[in-house]
């Protein structure tokens, strides 16, 4: 296989286990408290990340420590939201951040990028409406919260991560939110017996995220930003596939509409955002999922 193929094809797995990310939690979280399921995801995570670390320097330290507060908030809303909404509206749902982040990281865009992001905000509408309108459900304002927290968490760590090295700066994240949830998730550690939880958690952990960023970084060092983008972008569209194929969950009419104006809408930012980009040379930290 070609040496660009097998590039393309690491992006493509990892944007399939971001989309099955979905709904591994919120299996897992009908096993186990939503602050347990991140205290062992954080705490797994950490365990395999400091084995590949030998060495965290102080700006690591002070960078991982904040990055980590905020990266630990968009994992409590995203869990959180995913046990009251279904893993296909979640995954779209948490696609704003697509186009969210070139706005909160102050950019000066192109007005047709405002009319995708509008395109966006209409998508999450009919994804909220579901059956037809009425109040959004707890889920869904959750998982709307989680992009906003996520893109500025992204935007953040476009300010902050520059010239530090990936790994041990996730590691710090790790280490931060292992601190986070231990008290909560103490308590119910002793209880867990299930085999099928355990798998769940060491998937979240050892997959969606240790194997998942490992893998994004190598490839995105080897092929463009606009090919990687176009790529991992196709995260929701697995979250919808999975969710469907997997937990038997279905799409109403709305929310059938609303999931295929949120992918059009992101993926028409994504490239008038990556055009504008490279027009006037000011690289911009891609959203990670």
């Amino acid at each position: 296989m070609p040496a660009s193929r097998r590039i393309d094809l690491v992006l493509l797995i990892v944007a399939i286990i971001w989309g099955s990310s979905y709904l591994a939690a919120k299996t897992a979280t009908a096993a186990l408290p939503v602050l347990t399921v991140l205290f062992l995801r954080y705490a797994v995570s950490a365990i395999a990340l400091l084995f590949a670390v030998r060495r965290i320097t102080r700006a690591e330290l002070r960078f991982g420590i904040v990055l980590g507060l905020t990266q630990a908030a968009v994992l409590v809303l995203e869990t959180y939201g995913v046990t009251h909404t279904s893993a296909a509206n979640a995954g779209l749902i948490i696609s704003l951040t697509l186009v969210l982040t070139p706005l909160l990281d102050r950019r000066t865009l192109p007005p047709r990028f405002y009319l995708a992001a509008a395109t966006c905000v209409l998508a999450v509408g009919l994804l909220m409406a579901g059956n037809g309108l009425h109040r959004p459900g707890l889920g869904d304002l959750l998982m709307l919260a989680a992009a906003v927290v996520r893109a500025g968490h992204v935007a953040l760590v476009g300010r902050l991560a520059a010239g530090l090295r990936p790994a041990p700066l996730t590691a710090v994240q790790t280490l931060v939110g292992t601190a986070l949830f231990a008290a909560p998730a103490i308590t119910h550690l002793p209880s867990i017996h299930a085999t099928t939880t355990w798998l769940q958690v060491a998937y979240l952990a050892l997959f969606c995220s240790v194997f998942a960023f490992l893998a994004q970084t190598w490839a995105v060092q080897r092929t463009s930003a606009s090919r990687a983008s176009l790529l991992l972008g196709t995260e929701p569209v697995w979250a919808v596939a999975i969710g469907i194929g997997l937990g038997n969950e279905r799409l109403t009419i709305p929310a059938a509409i609303g999931a295929a104006l949120m992918l059009a809408g992101t993926t028409w930012g994504q490239s008038i955002e990556r055009t504008h980009r490279e027009s006037t040379s000011k690289p911009l930290t891609p959203a990670p999922a």
